[in-house]
């Protein structure tokens, strides 16, 4: 199986596990002083964290792309269940799409979002929330007119 593979610096390996084995509902597949990784499935991903306080927070922000709103909605739930803090986008125009999204924040402040893409999205919609935005399926030719 391929999969992506995330290294990630952080202040406190305690903390990041903990953090990590509740966002990917997984328990580390390696632990080391200092080190741990994670082989998930679903998604797929490697992450690797070394505990390296002078050098966390380097990263803009992660996701994982999600195949449904339920989906999205399910993992919010699950999150929310778990103690971690969620902040809620709903449906949303971002990186030049319609998705519905919700973020958490790790324990060195990665930022990382559940999202599905609804539709493409002009570039002058942006950072609008969509509530009110016609629906144009992805890779409709009347998205791209």
């Amino acid at each position: 199986m391929s999969r992506i593979q995330l290294a990630l610096n952080v202040a406190d390996i305690d903390a990041a596990v903990e953090f990590y084995s509740t966002l990917f509902d997984t328990p580390p597949a390696k632990r080391r002083p200092g080190y741990a990784n994670f082989a998930v499935e679903n998604p797929p991903v490697k992450l690797v964290l070394f505990e390296n306080p002078s050098a966390t927070g380097t990263l803009n922000h992660l996701g994982v792309e999600r195949s449904s709103i339920e989906e999205v909605h399910t993992e919010a739930d699950r999150l929310e269940a778990a103690g971690l803090a969620l902040e809620e986008q709903g449906d949303v125009v971002c990186c030049y799409a319609r998705q519905d999204k919700h973020w958490v924040t790790g324990p060195d402040n990665q930022r990382w979002e559940n999202y599905v893409v609804l539709a493409d999205a002009q570039p002058e919609l942006e950072g609008r929330t969509s509530a009110d935005l016609p629906l144009v399926e992805a890779g409709s030719a009347a998205c791209c007119s």
